[in-house]
């Protein structure tokens, strides 16, 4: 199981709970004719903050992985490898639980740094947070 966080293009989403909840998972049936793994399909904001995250957290799939040659026998590495899914509109990301805390302050700060929304995807209270600070609630 793994530690589940979610950045967004906040200008391209609802503003309600329900209606951000129905987006969500309208977007994690992943139907675009695109390759998630790869940035050129999402919003300049979105990519900014990818190119960013993954000096902290390398992509784990992709041409943004690293090579083997930087792998082998670099546990630290292996521990902060993140598997980054690139939608048009947000980014999904999938941490080991073992940097989550680490993870989701990194992944906060870059969300409010390049203007992009932030939704804690394995939070109990599914907190969703505009750049403004706002939250999305109920």
């Amino acid at each position: 199981m793994s530690y589940y966080l979610l950045v967004f293009e906040n200008t391209r989403v609802p503003k309600t709970k329900k209606e951000f909840m129905s987006w969500y998972e309208n977007l994690t049936t992943w139907g675009e004719d695109v390759d998630y793994n790869e940035i050129s399909h999402t919003t300049m904001s979105l990519q900014n903050w990818f190119q960013e995250s993954i000096k902290s957290f390398p992509a784990m799939n992709g041409s943004f992985a690293p090579s083997d040659e930087e792998f082998n026998g670099n546990e630290e590495l292996e521990e902060r490898l993140t598997d980054y899914c690139v939608a048009s509109n947000a980014i999904y990301m999938a941490f080991a639980w073992s940097v989550a805390e680490k993870a989701y302050e990194h992944v906060r700060m870059l969300a409010t740094k390049h203007n992009v929304g932030f939704f804690n995807v394995s939070s109990d209270n599914g907190e969703i947070i505009l750049p403004d600070g706002l939250k999305i609630e109920c």
